[in-house]
């Protein structure tokens, strides 16, 4: 039975993580792990989190609505992608058994930090050696497949999925951050529905922590979105950086104790 400092706890980390989510990605690293340490089972913290998170996804999208002036083709290209990769991790979240997926927690958080911190040098290396010009239909080309990877992954294991996002999307299409994340939440929205839909037929949802969870996110969501033009994204990049790092590092540990 959760009591109601539990609850409290839940919806604040949930509220850090729409923010964070809107302003540079990697927010569900501190959600999930808020989830485990209230003594949730994995694999039921990140179904959990992932039907959870939905709402703080509309509300960085639709804050930053604005900024995806222009990138309907991106949108209409990826989106699916996004969808369908959703779905596939979804489905191999469920069949896969719950200690392979313990196994596997901690070098996906690391991934998925490692990711955040060497975009900009792996997107400088790509732009050198294929001379790509960012170009919104060669991009999305481009890109259609690595979202539909980053979309798999993140059905299967939501923390870090926004990091993923940021980093595909800044390998492959060549526009301002504030833009990319404008899209980055579209296609997490994207991902997260359609994972979270099929999860709602699971029966692995803590129902009051996600209600709790939702309307955090939701908030911490909006809010990311309206500042995220005002906050300095590469400081807060290695902010998320650090903490992947912590975390994932805590997880394997674990492994060996």
């Amino acid at each position: 039975m959760l009591t109601g400092t539990e609850l409290a706890l839940a919806g604040l980390a949930a509220a850090a993580a729409g923010l964070t989510n809107a302003l540079a990605g990697g927010g569900t690293l501190i959600s999930f792990p808020a989830l485990v340490a209230l003594g949730v089972p994995e694999v039921v913290a990140n179904i959990t989190n992932t039907v959870a998170l939905c709402p703080g996804y509309v509300g960085g999208a639709l804050a930053q609505r604005k900024d995806l002036a222009g990138q309907k083709k991106r949108l209409m290209m990826l989106v699916p992608a996004g969808i369908v990769g959703g779905l596939i991790g979804g489905i191999l979240l469920l069949y896969v058994s719950e200690q392979v997926f313990h196994i596997l927690v901690p070098f996906l958080i690391l991934l998925a930090a490692a990711l955040l911190a060497v975009q900009d040098r792996v997107r400088d290396w790509i732009r050198r050696q294929t001379g790509h010009d960012g170009t919104e239909g060669r991009g999305c080309r481009n890109a259609a497949l690595p979202v539909g990877l980053a979309a798999i992954y993140g059905g299967y294991f939501g923390p870090g999925l926004s990091v993923i996002y940021l980093a595909v999307l800044g390998l492959f299409l060549d526009d301002t951050l504030t833009r990319l994340n404008a899209l980055k939440q579209c296609l997490s929205l994207a991902t997260n529905v359609a994972a979270a839909v099929f999860f709602l037929f699971s029966g692995f949802i803590v129902w009051p922590l996600a209600i709790v969870m939702a309307a955090g996110a939701l908030i911490g969501g909006a809010i990311g979105g309206h500042i995220a033009g005002r906050i300095d994204p590469a400081r807060l990049k290695w902010i998320i950086v650090a903490i992947g790092m912590v975390v994932g590092l805590y997880y394997l540990i674990r492994l060996f104790i």
